[in-house]
């Protein structure tokens, strides 16, 4: 039986990360604060995006992060409203309403419990670095062009106001991190603009803040198979864009912060937050980059707490202190955004001497992912593009690497064939070529020791192989053959063609 000593260790160990220490809990706090603030003009915009009143967006920031913060796997990343979701949903708002809409987060946050537990988070591993850098690069291009227009068309003052926070965002960290300074930057120009009674768009121009909480209920939809297949594929959709863009944000933190992740339980909650954000009338959404570099790399917060704080202050904010938050000049949210778009973007990976290193398919990937995001403004199809485009660099790179050599005996009777490297669709197209079917002697062997046989294909080129030789009246015997290999020919051979 354990002692009360004992019990009260086992207590203390299971202390949450962040009360560690004071620094901890003030640094979650502020980061979850700046990252509320940041939410609000962003959600309102997603909302328009989606073509539904501005709380449907900012509900579904606030518990999307809430929920996310105890069930997902990533600790410290954001999840909110986004873009994409809302790229992805809008068409069946229009054409549905907001019922189907909300009825197809709730389907989207099931299918992505069922894609989560089947371990699709284990497809990442085929995501390669280049991607990876692309993604990383066309976020930041993606981040700093949703400031654009914010700058373009607006009264003179906020230039000034915009470089003033940029000032404020560089030089205050080298004085002290005691405060954020995107928090800081907010504050004072806020104060500024309100005090001076300077004329620019506020958040309270990006639509109205809700004046209390959501409640919980089904949505008003016929619980029919016609339902069923209307709200499916758009369902879906969100599942699998969902899943990616969170997917590809917990792995950019776990390098950001040299930490692993859960990403199996990442994909199980981001599911779960969607299902509880649907009943709550909220438009669905997944990780959030931007506000996650905000609260990451900017603020430096490392724990659940500022998710679940990001998520609450959202709705304080907006309900208890609406007025002050509607006069936040939106060049305080730019100048906070335009400096995580900097801070984003991997500069080391566009430098000439990085350029002149890097293999050319490896740079062509990261362009292409690049192009592929900027030009549908969607991460996910980014990702996917240039995932394949380094799968089919790859495979052409392997399969210029086998290597075949032939050996005839010296009385001539018999003619050895070393193959070496990795034999499956693209290099074994080529195998069948190698061979000097006419001059070969009757004995023919092909020795596989250091080749590997992968799939279908390669059987194929060597039952192709056999049967030249065959019409030739010689006799070919494969050697050298690995357990893995003898047991995909010895169950293949023979059976590719037609006749079998």
């Amino acid at each position: 039986m354990s002692s009360p000593l004992s019990a009260a260790s086992g207590l203390r160990m299971s202390k949450p990360d962040w009360l560690a220490s004071p620094k901890v809990f003030r640094t979650e706090v502020l980061a979850g604060l700046v990252v509320a603030l940041a939410l609000i003009p962003e959600a309102i915009s997603f909302s328009i995006i989606a073509g539904v009143d501005p709380k449907i967006g900012l509900f579904a920031s606030c518990t999307m992060a809430v929920v996310i913060s105890i069930v997902g796997g990533r600790k410290a990343m954001i999840s909110a409203a986004t873009g994409a979701i809302a790229l992805v949903i809008a068409p069946l708002n229009h054409k549905y309403g907001l019922s189907y809409l909300i009825a197809a987060v709730i389907l989207g946050g099931v299918f992505q419990i069922i894609l989560g537990s089947l371990g699709v988070a284990k497809l990442m591993r085929f995501v390669p670095r280049s991607v990876m850098v692309g993604f990383v690069n066309a976020l930041a291009i993606l981040v700093f062009m949703a400031q654009v227009p914010e700058m373009a068309n607006v009264p003179w003052p906020v230039y000034p106001l915009i470089i003033g926070g940029l000032a404020l965002l560089v030089f205050l960290p080298k004085i002290t991190k005691v405060i954020p300074a995107p928090l800081v930057s907010i504050v004072v120009l806020t104060v500024i603009t309100v005090a001076a009674g300077i004329a620019v768009p506020t958040v309270g121009d990006k639509g109205k803040l809700p004046s209390s909480l959501p409640v919980p209920g089904l949505p008003d939809v016929p619980f029919t198979l016609d339902t069923l297949t209307t709200i499916a594929p758009y369902a879906l959709a969100l599942a699998l864009v969902g899943l990616m863009e969170s997917l590809m944000t917990a792995k950019l933190v776990d390098d950001i912060t040299d930490t692993h992740s859960d990403k199996t339980r990442e994909s199980i909650g981001q599911g779960v937050a969607n299902i509880v954000t649907g009943f709550f009338g909220g438009m669905g959404g997944c990780a959030m980059i931007g506000q996650t570099m905000i609260n990451v790399r900017v603020s430096g917060a490392r724990t659940r707490l500022s998710t679940f704080l990001a998520g609450a202050f959202l709705m304080v904010l907006c309900i208890v202190f609406g007025p002050v938050v509607s006069d936040i000049p939106m060049a305080a949210l730019v100048a906070v955004m335009v400096m995580v778009s900097v801070a984003t973007f991997d500069w080391h990976s566009i430098q000439p001497k990085t350029l002149k290193r890097m293999p050319l398919g490896e740079t062509a990937v990261m362009v292409i992912t690049v192009t592929v995001v900027v030009a549908t403004h969607n991460l996910a199809i980014g990702v996917v593009v240039g995932s394949l485009t380094a799968m089919v660099i790859f495979a052409k790179r392997v399969a210029h690497l086998v290597q075949v050599s032939g050996v005839v005996d010296p009385d001539g009777s018999q003619v050895v064939y070393a193959v070496t490297g990795e034999l499956f669709f693209a290099s074994s197209n080529d195998l069948v070529a190698r061979f000097n079917y006419k001059d070969d002697p009757d004995d023919v062997v092909v020795d596989l020791s250091d080749a590997h046989i992968w799939d279908a294909s390669s059987v194929a080129a060597l039952d192709a192989i056999q049967t030249k030789y065959k019409q030739r009246g010689k006799k070919v015997t494969v050697i050298g053959l690995n357990q893995p290999s003898a047991a995909m020919h010895d169950k293949l051979a023979g059976q590719l063609t037609a006749g079998h």
